[in-house]
């Protein structure tokens, strides 16, 4: 861009057999342009101090205006293909998790080929940690996994390294934070 402006000016000043108006005039013109840019990129970076939540409770309730579920496709054109026996979905998953009080929470999953499963949960920024282990089942369309242990009551839809978490009533994820809702794959 610079390139060009500087032939323009070469052109022009070749045309002007006085320059000297017209680069008093140019550097006005780009004067007005760079404090225009600057200002517009100072007040885009600012806030409001009203917009901020200190409240625990604003937050959690912040969290769930932004999930918003959507129902499950369970339809699958090709029953003899699905994620139960065409994807390798056995190994090591992990998310970072919205948490309401804390930066995050760190979950690692293992769904083994015995269809058990193992999972870790680390509340990040806390000493608190959780662990619970059990078996999983698949629905009946072959692409989604429900873990069930003492303290894990869990739907997943399983993809090609990554399993998407569901809600309670099986519908998918979705608005603002559903990329923390994405086990992904430990390779």
């Amino acid at each position: 861009m610079l390139r060009g402006i500087v032939q323009w000016y070469s052109v022009l000043m070749f045309l002007y057999k006085d320059g000297a108006f017209f680069v008093r005039h140019t550097e006005k013109v780009m004067k007005k342009l760079f404090y225009s840019g600057l200002a517009l990129f100072a007040f885009s970076a600012c806030t409001s101090p009203n917009n901020s939540q200190t409240n625990s409770e604003e937050l959690k309730d912040s969290l769930t205006d932004q999930m918003v579920s959507r129902p499950l496709d369970t339809t699958n054109p090709d029953p003899a293909h699905n994620s139960q026996n065409s994807v390798d979905w056995m190994g090591t998953y992990e998310a970072v998790l919205p948490c309401a009080d804390c930066p995050g929470i760190k979950s690692v999953l293992v769904l083994r080929e015995d269809e058990t499963f193992e999972i870790r949960n680390e509340y990040l920024e806390r000493d608190t940690e959780s662990a619970d282990e059990g078996t999983f089942v698949w629905e009946d369309n072959g692409s989604v996994v429900h873990l069930k242990g003492e303290n894990t009551d869990l739907k997943l839809k399983v993809g090609e390294n990554i399993l998407f978490q569901l809600d309670q009533e099986g519908k998918e994820i979705t608005g603002n934070l559903a990329e923390h809702y994405r086990y992904k794959k430990l390779l």
